[in-house]
């Protein structure tokens, strides 16, 4: 299936300025920091890496769930629908997977 170009392009937009680079993974992209997965699309959901914590606290938020595309749950990570990332919401939840990308090693 194919992977929302627009969010994708939404997200580079933001992240390239970071020094993030892109590749094809999921199904869509994934964008990294440093060599590190921090976010990507999947079909039409955001994917973001929060880490244990911030990602289990994030499952609270409207319209997110456990990122899971194979039949087994990545821990950390979290997809969002479309309406929990419309607007400026995708600003957001981008820095939160940054502050955690940017605690790991450089690859």
């Amino acid at each position: 299936m194919a992977y929302d170009e627009e969010l994708d392009a939404r997200i580079t937009e933001t992240v390239a300025d970071w020094g993030a680079t892109k590749k094809k993974m999921f199904g869509g992209t994934c964008h990294l920091l440093n060599g590190n997965m921090l976010c990507g699309v999947n079909e039409n959901r955001l994917i973001v890496r929060l880490g244990h914590e911030a990602g289990a606290a994030a499952l609270e938020e409207p319209h997110a769930q456990p990122m899971d595309i194979t039949g087994r749950p990545m821990k950390g990570w979290v997809m969002v629908e479309p309406k929990g990332y419309a607007g400026d919401a995708l600003t957001g939840w981008l820095e939160k997977a940054r502050s955690f990308v940017s605690t790991l090693p450089p690859k």
